[in-house]
């Protein structure tokens, strides 16, 4: 859109990426990221979101909570604009709150990714995001981020522990991680998984929420995020990380992530 307008910062005492998206009419694919995400739509008409195979239904003043590698797309369902602030936090970064919060350094899993109706969760994140892209760096962040941990464990968190994977997923998708670099064929995952072809892609898709061929490319897209964060070339990272070309791989990076890889990688190069 030509009035779109795209901000993202890194906040290095908290160690997390915020987002800002402002007038935005985007489709978001099937993808999921290896980290937390907490949202709040300020703007926006309705959106369908397929969140873990469960469809959802979202508009302005909900709070998002997606866990980290669960899959799920997002699209409008009607041509009015989108005003998104998100918040990415890292797993290992939420166990370092969450020990403080909680004395325990186990990590939340959110029973809902809506939130729907809470103005003190919604407040908390929007404000904490508005000192974040100011880059404050006082203790008024750092207390609202322990107050937003808390609004949002009060309001609910499933206890419910993830499942083990089947064994044939397990293996796929420990040699999809091994193997993002390489050229990698539906034959050999199911070679990998003891199955033929389409036995597997059913399972997998059925298990995971995701293709194989998606799941790896989302793979990839995390990893090209962290070789982004070093200063490396958008150029240099599509081939490090497994990307047919670099046009594919900028494209796919924008259509999950909302951002170039060049924007991405510019945010690590503020006050350095």
């Amino acid at each position: 859109m030509k009035n779109e307008k795209r901000f993202v910062k890194y906040d290095k005492e908290l160690q997390i990426e915020a987002y800002w998206f402002q007038g935005i009419l985007q489709k978001f694919p099937q993808h999921f990221h290896e980290y937390y995400v907490l949202g709040f739509v300020e703007k926006s008409g309705l959106r369908h979101m397929c969140y873990d195979n469960v469809d959802y239904y979202i508009t302005a003043g909900d709070v998002l909570l997606f866990n980290p590698c669960v899959p799920h797309n997002c699209e409008p369902m009607d041509n009015d604009l989108l005003d998104l602030r998100c918040l990415n936090i890292k797993p290992e970064i939420m166990s370092q709150f969450m020990q403080e919060l909680t004395g325990s350094e186990e990590v939340p899993l959110f029973a809902s990714p809506v939130l729907r109706g809470d103005e003190l969760s919604g407040s908390l994140l929007r404000e904490l995001h508005q000192m974040i892209m100011q880059e404050r760096e006082d203790l008024a962040k750092e207390e609202t981020f322990y107050f937003l941990l808390e609004q949002l464990v009060a309001a609910g968190i499933s206890k419910t522990s993830i499942e083990a994977k089947a064994p044939p997923v397990r293996r796929v998708t420990e040699h999809l991680l091994g193997h993002y670099t390489e050229k990698v064929t539906l034959e050999e995952l199911a070679a990998v998984a003891c199955m033929n072809k389409y036995s597997l892609l059913r399972l997998f898709t059925k298990t995971e929420g995701i293709t194989p061929y998606r799941y790896l490319e989302t793979i990839r897209i995390g990893k090209a995020k962290e070789l982004l964060a070093q200063d490396l070339e958008p150029a240099e990272v599509a081939l490090m990380t497994g990307f047919s070309d670099q046009s594919h791989f900028s494209k796919f990076f924008k259509e999950v992530i909302g951002l170039t890889p060049g924007q991405y990688r510019n945010i690590f190069k503020v006050k350095q």
